[in-house]
């Protein structure tokens, strides 16, 4: 690390953001690229000498590949790790024209088999401007190429850190919420079933201790996220008591699916808060996966036997804090492919269908112990 560099770190002032290169290094597929658009102009230049009556095409053709792909392969070596700044630029393209028409002319020299008729029929100067002209155009094309594969790129990498910029500070809010409703539930057992209570903070402390660290993960597998449904929901049971009952339908080809951290339990929140809690009896929340569309998506479902939609779930608009986030993360993460549906169910109750693109994860480490 540079002096200078290593003060800034210890004041606390970030060192500057390095400069990108005025035209990146080439890969072998842009390199191949440029050859091909090299060929294919000096084919179009010995087209045109050879309408003007300058000779047969395959002579001129031959003389054209010959100094332009020459030229522009001195220039492409000149340049690997970026274009060099200011006079060296102009320099570059100097030598590789003039090596282009020193070495292009001796292979079309020996092509044609005359000696060098390239210097005794014809200006050799205006050929030599001309060479000039065509790797100056090709220079600039191929940098203004390069210029504008960076700024995508660079654009790329900022609307993907504001992207993830966006799903932390989601997530960050989900959490909470998450908590402070379990919380306010408990407190509410607190002053009628202490005993209750009390099982229900013992199952809030293995929860807490088994999902608050794996969900800082950006993804997890769908095995986990019903693991997680699965602790919360046996915590809600200590609250509820025979008013909830609960079914996980998760079939084997999915449990590796790749999904974000507490995706499905806003849904599961809702479901109890707007549709089993209204109701004396309770009701139930069957939570399943199923893939779609051949196997290229997954659709997740949370159906509750509760109240349907009232008032109470679509008075906001995304039927409150938890569902508004889903559709926020979904639109983040998946664009218009992330969807999430409330369907009122002929029989009562209401079925949250969430559906994207079907992704494996590749991170299987196993839950935390408790």
């Amino acid at each position: 690390m540079p002096a200078r560099q290593a003060c800034r770190t210890m004041r606390g002032t970030p060192p500057p953001a390095p400069q990108p290169s005025p035209m990146p290094p080439t890969d072998l597929r842009t390199f191949l690229r440029r050859g091909l658009g090299t060929a294919v102009f000096c084919s179009f230049i010995a087209l045109a000498l050879t309408l003007s009556g300058q000779g047969a095409w395959d002579v001129q053709w031959v003389y054209s590949l010959a100094i332009g792909l020459t030229a522009w392969l001195v220039i492409e070596m000149g340049c690997t790790k970026g274009w060099p700044p200011g006079l060296r630029g102009v320099l570059l393209v100097l030598a590789g024209s003039v090596t282009g028409f020193v070495l292009g002319t001796t292979l079309g020299d020996a092509y044609s088999g005359n000696p060098h008729p390239l210097w005794q029929g014809r200006s050799w100067l205006a050929m030599l401007l001309l060479t000039l002209a065509t790797g100056t155009i090709l220079s600039y094309f191929f940098y203004t190429q390069a210029q504008a594969q960076q700024l995508q790129l660079h654009m790329a990498e900022a609307q993907r850190t504001a992207t993830e910029a966006r799903l932390k500070l989601l997530e960050a809010q989900l959490e909470p919420h998450m908590l402070f409703n379990t919380l306010a539930n408990l407190r509410a057992l607190i002053a009628n079933d202490p005993e209750r209570a009390g099982h229900m903070l013992d199952r809030l402390i293995d929860y807490l201790r088994a999902t608050l660290g794996a969900s800082r993960r950006e993804r997890h597998p769908l095995a986990d996220e019903f693991a997680r449904l699965d602790d919360y929901l046996a915590l809600m049971a200590v609250r509820m008591g025979p008013r909830l009952g609960y079914t996980l339908d998760l079939p084997a080809p999915l449990a590796q699916a790749s999904v974000p951290p507490l995706l499905l339990q806003p849904l599961v929140e809702n479901a109890i808060r707007h549709g089993l809690e209204p109701q004396l009896a309770g009701g139930r929340i069957r939570v399943s996966a199923q893939s779609s569309a051949q196997g290229r998506r997954l659709q997740l479902c949370v159906h509750d036997t509760g109240a349907g939609l009232g008032e109470t779930a679509t008075a906001t608009p995304g039927g409150g804090f938890g569902l508004q986030q889903v559709r926020e993360r979904l639109a983040t993460l998946y664009g218009p492919e992330g969807t999430l549906e409330l369907i009122a169910a002929s029989a009562g109750g209401t079925s949250a269908i969430v559906t994207f693109p079907l992704q494996y994860a590749i991170d299987t480490t196993a839950r935390p112990d408790r």
